[in-house]
């Protein structure tokens, strides 16, 4: 697995808590950009070329995880979530808490046992309020010597190689995404005829916000936004939901959230299809009911932005762990590329 890819998916940065990835990307686009900045938001920019034309590229660097938000007597640990997380998936789970020394605190998420639960009880699923984490500790006054409320709690960091190509790793959605963005800005020529921002945004997981503002601020002719989205090969899934699989290439995303996200405008999918098309680069169609991305910000930003969208094919989005196939992530660098120089060359 290539390094950047891994850092990126071990790395810790839920919404809000993103400077341990934005270390990353700004040591990564540093090398590769002709400037780089931090903005006051917390979205890292990087910026390569000359030109008339304005494209904005851009990847979120947030995860979803955790917050804590009480410490009981016995020393338990209460929190909050932030993003979308399914309660269930949570029970059992290994987890970091990150103080504010950058230690990563190992704790378990519990919850009350199922023998010692009323048959009632047992009927309704286990909410998130009534889990909390064990680091070993007996009372509140030992947690809160190597804690405080407040700090950041990620899932156990992962990221390997599955078998073959398909890939895992915490925080997929969207850290591939980022390694993505990177390898084209990497890949760009130094001299190309348009300024090129390359935003690894924040806090995209809980309301789109580092999408919102870095494009205010950049106002772009055109932005492209890389994102993951919801594969449909695995069990429990109706064709007609999702048709995405993995390894058959990036998904050009059209429709987001049944319309409350981004609608691509007619003329962006146009140059996205046939940019894929012409250069023969594996792709496939995606229409989505829920979830959206940067995209639906970006693209009524000011008096709107024409705005594409590419996302990777991911199983298990949302959870510990992340599957994905590195050829899509590889043929979404290409469809961003061969997608900027049509936007180029478009007069």
């Amino acid at each position: 697995m290539d390094k950047l890819l891994k850092d990126l998916l071990l790395s810790d940065g839920i919404s809000g808590y993103e400077e341990n990835v934005g270390k990353i990307m700004t040591e990564t686009l540093s090398k590769i950009c002709d400037s780089v900045e931090t903005d006051g938001f917390g979205n890292v920019i990087g910026k390569k070329g000359k030109g008339k034309k304005k494209i904005m590229i851009a990847a979120h660097m947030d995860e979803i995880g955790m917050v804590v938000k009480h410490v009981s007597e016995k020393g338990f640990i209460y929190f909050i979530k932030i993003g979308g997380i399914n309660d269930p998936i949570l029970m059992g789970k290994v987890v970091k808490i990150i103080n504010k020394k950058g230690e990563h605190i190992t704790g378990i998420i519990g919850t009350k046992p199922p023998h010692l639960m009323s048959e009632e009880e047992r009927k309704v699923p286990v909410k998130f309020d009534n889990m909390f984490i064990d680091i070993g500790f007996s009372s509140r006054e030992e947690v809160l010597k190597v804690i405080d409320i407040g700090d950041q709690i990620i899932f156990e960091p992962n990221a390997g190689i599955l078998n073959g190509d398909f890939y895992y790793g915490k925080a997929a959605d969207n850290r591939i995404s980022c390694y993505a963005m990177a390898k084209v800005m990497e890949k760009l020529p130094k001299n190309i005829d348009a300024e090129i921002y390359a935003c690894a945004t924040a806090q995209e997981e809980v309301g789109l916000k580092g999408g919102k503002t870095s494009s205010f601020k950049l106002n772009p002719d055109f932005a492209l936004v890389i994102d993951t989205t919801v594969a449909g090969d695995m069990p429990g899934i109706d064709p007609k939901t999702s048709d995405l699989k993995l390894g058959k290439g990036v998904a050009i995303t059209m429709v987001e959230a049944s319309g409350r996200g981004t609608i691509v405008p007619n003329k962006v999918r146009k140059i996205m299809i046939e940019a894929a098309k012409e250069n023969n680069i594996a792709h496939q169609i995606d229409i989505i009911d829920g979830g959206m991305t940067d995209g639906a910000a970006i693209y009524i930003n000011r008096d709107g932005i024409l705005t594409g969208i590419l996302s990777i094919p991911t199983r298990y989005i949302h959870a510990p762990s992340s599957v994905f196939n590195i050829k899509d992530v590889e043929s979404a660098v290409e469809l961003a590329i061969k997608t900027i120089e049509k936007i180029i060359n478009n007069e």
